[in-house]
């Protein structure tokens, strides 16, 4: 099973920059993507709802703001659109496919950048997103949470580590946070489980010359139960082209598709 997540920064953007063209070659299973700031109605054009594909969509209420998109080659049994938080929902930042036991979820996490309502906000999300991680992860069911975390977990996960710890995303509160979630919750990042290499990068700056100068942060996560551990196969940060401010990041599982379910 691949899946790709992707925070597409405006998916009518993305597809302007070819996204919707690399995306039939690369052969995932399920595709989530986040920051999608459109309505629904907006993605009119087939392109947005790619053939052999099941595709849905959770919106923002704010037109151009927000939003997430999760495409599946096999038919979810149940779909979940929102966290059931109704500030939370009216920005659209989580989408749940169920195929069996296990559950890809499409994640945009909020930001703090903007300000410090922003970060407050981003702090209650956080507190409250926890007790929900625990909950899930006693429920009996296989999770991969896919998206834009907005937190750099250590050090070795952006360039300038030193100069931006006290800038959201890399706040000590936060980077706390995701100590508890992978050393004292059953939770496990991914892609580390297969790279543990520096300098991968999954955003940067349109500022300067981030990009040239590869001064990335690693903030898009495949965040499983550590009980899909073992299953983790390879991970891939994609470069070659650019089809937003980040890249997407594509995990091979070795897990099947379930079977009976529509491709």
């Amino acid at each position: 099973m691949r899946i790709i997540t992707l925070n597409v920064n405006g998916i009518r953007a993305a597809e302007r920059k070819g996204f919707f063209a690399w995306l039939p070659g690369q052969q995932a299973d399920i595709v989530c993507l986040q920051e999608t700031r459109a309505q629904t109605g907006q993605l009119k054009s087939s392109v947005f709802w790619p053939e052999n594909y099941h595709c849905y969509y959770h919106d923002a209420e704010k037109k151009g703001y927000s939003g997430v998109a999760l495409f599946s080659k096999a038919k979810p049994d149940k779909v979940i659109e929102g966290i059931g938080w109704p500030d939370v929902d009216k920005e659209g930042r989580y989408l749940e496919a169920q195929f069996g036991k296990l559950s890809v979820i499409s994640l945009y996490l909020p930001s703090g950048t903007s300000g410090e309502e922003r970060q407050a906000i981003k702090f209650d999300f956080l507190e409250r997103f926890m007790i929900y991680l625990q909950k899930l992860a006693t429920n009996g069911r296989d999770y991969i949470i896919c998206g834009d975390w907005n937190i750099a977990h250590k050090q070795i996960d952006l360039k300038n580590w030193r100069a931006n710890q006290k800038h959201s995303g890399f706040l000590p509160e936060e980077r706390a946070w995701m100590d508890q979630l992978f050393q004292q919750e059953p939770w496990v990042d991914a892609f580390r489980v297969v790279n543990q290499e520096p300098e991968q990068y999954t955003w940067w700056s349109n500022r300067g010359q981030a990009w040239a100068k590869n001064v990335g942060w690693r903030i898009d996560y495949q965040v499983i139960s550590k009980r899909l551990k073992d299953k983790v196969k390879s991970a891939n940060i994609y470069k070659a082209e650019r089809f937003s401010d980040h890249a997407p990041l594509i995990i091979d599982y070795d897990l099947q598709v379930p079977a009976g379910a529509d491709t």
